[in-house]
């Protein structure tokens, strides 16, 4: 994934991420492995260090880059992984409550957790709040293409959309791409059964007609088809979380499919060893294209603040690029980004809503 290099901005901003430093199935230690790699890479940035204060205490000790910038405040419970959403809301000393409660409080601009992630969208809901003028917030992730890099959202935080959730969702992707992939003018694709215009439902329809008519018209492309996510069409797919979240899975099983497969072609017999020996350096580079590690950090988007989900699996190096992600937000002032393209594009929205309730109001009558 590409990294947007610190700019002067960045050298010159006071920022912290407030981290939860027991979410996660190899945490803590995963979690101050990670910020150890990120202290190196980000050395102005602050984080604040939310979990049991004698655990991560002892730990820190191992870490001395991390300790630097590190300062720990104890919480008393842990979000589980298996822990259900209304649950975990009704813990109030959690780590991961209280690292987004230190966002509402101005302590963070935002929050790296790899814990319990219906859990942290509820939280995430309830604590920090949608942005002005979002209705959903939506969960976006970078994935590797034949041209680069890719937007996609959303990948499951909303099953059901209508048009203006896919329009604010392509305004957030919008900002994503320009503050993580530092991209000018990220083109856009509107996720469809076929690329022509009369394809698809109403609602995809209704949301293509305004991004046409916005602002983004230029970066947009039009609609997208399945095949379009890998080969790199556009710098920005956008969904709902229902056909998001499947495609997102099918192209994780799609890949581990593919090395299983070819680990069994090249153990075949001696020829395919020795084929193997041959081109194993081609297949290293692409196992480092394709390494999950370096696309790690799902984003709740549209939220007062920045919200980055880490895999719950991932490794020291995996939770160091999530904090990259989330730096990356902050620093680039992602969410105002956001704001004013929800100003530019709202007299189109709500014209066609008003459009639509006036209608509506004729039918029922």
């Amino acid at each position: 994934m590409q990294q947007v290099m610190v700019s002067p901005s960045e050298e010159m901003a006071s920022y912290t991420l407030a981290i939860d430093g027991m979410g996660g199935d190899g945490a803590p230690d995963i979690v101050l492995q990670g910020i150890d790699i990120a202290a190196e890479r980000h050395p102005l940035a602050k984080i604040l260090l939310l979990g049991d204060e004698a655990v991560l205490g002892d730990l820190l000790l191992q870490y001395p880059r991390a300790a630097r910038i590190t300062t720990i405040r104890h919480a008393s419970s842990v979000i589980s992984m298996d822990m259900k959403p209304t649950a975990a809301l009704r813990v109030k000393d959690s780590s991961m409550r209280m690292a987004m409660q230190a966002v509402t409080t101005g302590e963070a601009q935002g929050v790296v957790s790899a814990g319990n992630s219906g859990a942290m969208l509820a939280l995430a809901k309830i604590v920090i709040k949608t942005l002005p003028g979002i209705s959903r917030p939506a969960m976006a992730a970078i994935s590797p293409t034949a041209k680069g890099d890719v937007v996609m959202l959303d990948l499951g935080a909303n099953v059901n959309c209508d048009w203006r959730n896919l329009v604010e969702f392509a305004v957030m992707g919008d900002a994503f791409a320009k503050a993580v992939l530092g991209l000018n003018a990220p083109s856009i694709g509107l996720l469809n059964v076929g690329s022509e215009e009369l394809k698809g439902d109403e609602r995809l329809k209704v949301a293509a007609e305004i991004l046409k008519e916005s602002p983004l018209s230029k970066q947009f492309y039009g609609f997208v088809e399945g095949h379009d996510i890998t080969a790199g069409t556009t710098d920005i797919v956008v969904t709902d979380g229902f056909t998001g979240n499947v495609a997102l899975k099918t192209g994780e099983g799609a890949l581990k499919l593919a090395f299983t497969l070819l680990q069994k072609v090249y153990t075949a017999n001696f020829l395919a060893k020795l084929g193997y020996l041959l081109v194993r350096p081609g297949l290293r580079r692409m196992k480092e294209w394709l390494d999950p590690r370096r696309y790690n950090g799902a984003v709740f988007v549209g939220l007062n603040g920045v919200v980055v989900k880490s895999h719950g699996g991932t490794d020291g190096e995996g939770f160091a690029a999530a904090i990259d992600v989330a730096i990356d937000m902050v620093t680039q002032q992602f969410n105002k980004k956001i704001s004013e393209g929800l100003v530019e594009i709202g007299s189109l929205t709500s014209r066609r809503a008003q459009a639509e309730k006036e209608v509506n109001h004729l039918v029922s009558t």
